[in-house]
């Protein structure tokens, strides 16, 4: 769907009237497109003394063909695709002052669409509270500094445990590139897995079977378009009501569709035999269906409170409940994925039932991170923010104006954007990446 502000911004006329009124300029993203390379433009690595990732970033640039630079050749080279620092070696306060340093002159040098990536140890393993604060302050910095990016470029940080430096390599591909391209200011937390020996860069998902429901319309069928993209046999489920809409989706696709009510009783059970029977097994659950019944607190019937609940949160917990319980159904490597909401961290005005249910997501994906580990599969969250669908184009302008500006990409996010933050999620290469919550929302100015 096309941003009328945006266009205008960026065409001769509309530029120079914003600039003169100084008014915010959005830019048009840098979205991933099969056949593109990770970054448009060369590489900046730079360091903290003590840093141990530079090698593993070396390798992960060299093998995507990504040209390196020297930190002191950033002022005079070409605009950069990207500037990387390793802030694992920070150690107390002063620290912070030589990592901004460093990180500055190559920030300056950053083109449209460009990324910062921050590498840091958690705050949790520090060996003394200074370096505790010391870590924890580059969540600031990082959240600031992405804030403080324009022309539609991000940064974000990830923490980098002892031992689990084999797992940066999956999720730097995916901050670098534009499949990130509305995921600003995030803090994601990796740990130790078994990574595969080799992962297709075009079709990661090659020969998997990826259950989406949801999947008729709207952010579900953009999951199912990505993911098949992307190579998986996609099962599109929906209820029954909507089985015209989710054939052509499946159709489209090449998938399988599945109509099913996922809050009936013997929905899980169905879902089960269907997986089992037709495709042996599953290695990839997307967790999107949801619905919203608004209404103020003082004003919430049950009818609306139980039939959200129902949809958002109860649903997901049999479904996955029902899989995990189906021996040999989840097969090794499997990776579940949940939508949750930004409205699920910072709340939202009358939707108390919805925002309770996104938030039961996040701590359902958290309590069970540990048993996934144990199969040597993965679960996770993405909180969607502001994503222009077919639903929030029928909002009155103003409100869908504010919605979509109050971030710090001044834009609404699309469809493709929680899509593509799901299928990273759900390749081989994410094994590092469990319990997380991913906000795909633009670094929105509302919650955390």
């Amino acid at each position: 769907m096309s941003d009328w502000y945006r266009d205008l911004a960026n065409s001769g006329v509309g530029a120079a009237l914003t600039r003169r009124l100084g008014l915010p300029r959005p830019a048009v993203l840098r979205r991933y497109t099969p056949g593109d390379p990770l970054l448009p433009g060369p590489v900046v690595v730079v360091g903290t003394a003590g840093g141990r990732l530079a090698d593993e970033v070396g390798a992960v640039l060299k093998e995507a063909g990504v040209t390196v630079l020297a930190a002191d050749a950033a002022a005079d080279a070409e605009r950069l695709g990207a500037v990387v620092l390793d802030a694992t070696g920070v150690s107390s306060p002063a620290d912070l002052a030589v990592a901004t340093t460093a990180l500055a002159p190559a920030v300056k040098r950053l083109r449209s669409s460009g990324r910062v990536v921050v590498l840091a140890d958690p705050a949790t393993d520090a060996a003394s509270p200074a370096q505790a604060a010391t870590r924890q302050a580059l969540d600031g910095l990082v959240r600031s500094l992405a804030k403080e990016l324009r022309s539609g470029s991000t940064a974000n940080l990830l923490l980098v445990p002892a031992g689990a430096d084999a797992s940066l390599a999956g999720p730097l591909r995916f901050f670098l590139s534009g499949r990130s391209a509305y995921v600003d200011g995030q803090v994601v937390t990796l740990s130790p897995a078994e990574l595969p020996a080799a992962e297709a860069a075009e079709r990661p998902l090659a020969g998997q079977v990826a259950v989406v429901t949801g999947a008729a319309r709207g952010i579900g069928a953009a999951i199912a378009r990505v993911l098949a993209r992307d190579g998986a046999h996609v099962v599109a489920v929906d209820v029954p009501a909507a089985g015209q809409a989710l054939a052509e989706v499946a159709n489209e696709i090449g998938g399988t569709a599945f109509g099913l009510d996922i809050t009936a009783g013997d929905a899980p059970a169905r879902l089960v035999e269907h997986l089992r029977e037709r495709h042996g097994g599953v290695d990839v659950v997307v967790h999107n269906a949801g619905i919203t019944r608004d209404k103020l607190l003082v004003n919430m019937d049950a009818a609306r409170w139980e039939s959200v609940i129902a949809v958002n949160l109860q649903a997901q917990l049999d479904l996955t409940t029902a899989l995990l319980a189906a021996d040999g159904l989840l097969r090794p490597g499997a990776r579940v994925v949940c939508v949750s909401s930004q409205s699920g961290i910072a709340g939202n005005r009358g939707q108390t039932n919805y925002a309770a249910s996104k938030a039961g997501i996040i701590g359902m994906v958290r309590a069970w991170a540990p048993e996934f580990t144990a199969r040597g599969a993965t679960i996770n969250a993405v909180a969607p923010g502001f994503i222009v669908t077919e639903m929030t184009a029928k909002m009155p302008m103003g409100t869908r104006e504010i919605g979509s500006r109050i971030n710090s990409l001044q834009q609404g996010g699309l469809p493709v954007d929680v899509a593509e933050t799901i299928a990273w999620l759900a390749q081989p290469g994410s094994a590092g990446v469990n319990g997380q919550v991913v906000r795909v929302c633009g670094q929105s100015m509302l919650g955390a």
